[in-house]
């Protein structure tokens, strides 16, 4: 079974049908029995670093994710804000995140030269894939996706960069470190791009 973290803070009901387009039923819940029972989880997130962590807290769920993660090496991809929560802290808010992965959520900053760069980042954009994995196998040719954000995924090791895009400079859209995936864009927005994102996570 696939859970869908549902803390109240992503845009769940669109992951659950490109995940149902590819014959795969997904459990929406915010149940801590639930979460247990999972054989993989997807971490979705619309909003502010500090909402998020929050409403996780809030929710007691913090504790039974740490434990999934970190304890049971369960998969987990997190989309959008829920991929920044993977990190230690971000320029956004003063809570501390996950830490799962060794880096730090910044906010875009531009010269005057990028002036035409609007934040936040929103639209198509292609990605650079900068790695092989079981998540990036077999992606359409320039694989392009759709993004939502003012504030990108710093890591402190290079190593756990998948995918970049440029946005008036290189960021990493996507991290991986062993069974943790973190992906910046939505691909529950981005068509044929992110139907292949959730194929491959449900073959990890």
């Amino acid at each position: 079974m696939i859970a869908i973290i549902d803390y109240g803070a992503g845009n769940i009901g669109s992951i659950a049908n490109m995940l149902r387009r590819l014959g795969e039923p997904a459990l929406i819940t915010s149940n801590p029995d639930d979460i247990k029972k999972a054989h993989k989880l997807i971490l979705p997130g619309v909003g502010n670093f500090d909402y998020g962590m929050s409403k996780l807290h809030e929710s007691g769920l913090v504790e039974i994710l740490n434990q999934k993660v970190l304890e049971d090496k369960t998969p987990i991809l997190g989309i959008c804000l829920g991929a920044q929560l993977m990190t230690q802290k971000s320029e956004e808010g003063k809570m501390t995140g996950f830490g799962w992965f060794d880096a730090e959520v910044k906010k875009f900053s531009f010269h005057d030269e990028q002036i035409g760069l609007r934040i936040p980042h929103m639209g198509w954009n292609y990605v650079t894939v900068r790695k092989e994995s079981l998540l990036t196998k077999d992606l359409p040719a320039e694989p392009k996706f759709y993004f939502v954000h003012s504030y990108y995924l710093k890591p402190n090791n290079s190593e756990d960069i998948l995918m970049t895009t440029n946005y008036g400079y290189d960021f990493a859209s996507v991290l991986n470190h062993h069974h943790i995936y973190a992906v910046q864009f939505h691909p529950e927005k981005s068509h044929k791009y992110g139907l292949k994102i959730f194929q491959n996570f449900l073959l990890i």
